[in-house]
């Protein structure tokens, strides 16, 4: 019966071990050794929760719907997160290590049929995201890899993983983020490009571009 139990409070952790297992081996697919690709997975992890504040300016309306979720700033700029300005900021895990990531598989990328898919993608990503004040830019965390996955088949059926992995990112950072920053409105809190309701579907174009592709 101890032993049962025992065995009962250890699945959390068995569960935990594979999840990471199957993480790194798609990182390790997209070319990362073993220990970079776990450095990587835990950065991305712990980045989602720094932001880096580069624009703010007053807002407008203050009826939003709730406040930002709490997060960790990194903050050269001095802005202060009082309620009464929207900000604008880099989320480190969501935006600048998958950027990263992106430079280093561009040069194993077909760039004609990388533009292509990101393009589709950016496309696509900028149609389902939605603003929801208070929450910030929205979007259905797996249709991006999906759909990066599928257009990588398509363009590049010889070299489907840095095509999907960088048409995923790219499309969500530029389609769901970037191209929604004039739409935001003057509701207070934050707009992290790369974080909040976005950050979910970047993570998993890495993971499920490497497994599928």
């Amino acid at each position: 019966m101890i032993f049962l139990l025992f065995l009962i409070l250890l699945l959390p952790f068995f569960f935990l071990l594979i999840h990471i297992e199957i993480i790194r081996l798609a990182l390790g697919k997209i070319g990362l050794s073993p220990g970079i690709a776990l450095f990587v997975f835990f950065m991305s992890l712990a980045g989602s929760l720094i932001n880096i504040p580069v624009y703010s300016r007053e807002a407008t309306v203050f009826h939003s719907q709730g406040a930002m979720p709490p997060l960790i700033f990194f903050n050269p700029l001095n802005i202060a997160a009082d309620g009464t300005k929207q900000i604008i900021a880099i989320n480190l895990g969501g935006c600048i290590i998958p950027l990263l990531l992106c430079i280093y598989l561009l040069p194993k990328a077909p760039l004609l049929q990388t533009f292509f898919a990101t393009v589709i993608t950016t496309v696509l990503c900028f149609s389902i995201a939605r603003i929801v004040p208070g929450r910030g830019i929205i979007i259905p965390a797996l249709v991006p890899p999906l759909a990066a996955v599928a257009l990588a088949f398509i363009f590049s059926p010889g070299n489907k993983i840095p095509v999907a992995y960088i048409s995923g990112v790219l499309g969500v950072l530029i389609g769901a983020d970037l191209l929604h920053m004039p739409r935001l409105g003057g509701y207070p809190g934050m707009m992290s490009i790369g974080g909040a309701g976005v950050y979910d579907g970047i993570f998993l174009v890495g993971i499920i571009s490497a497994l599928l592709a």
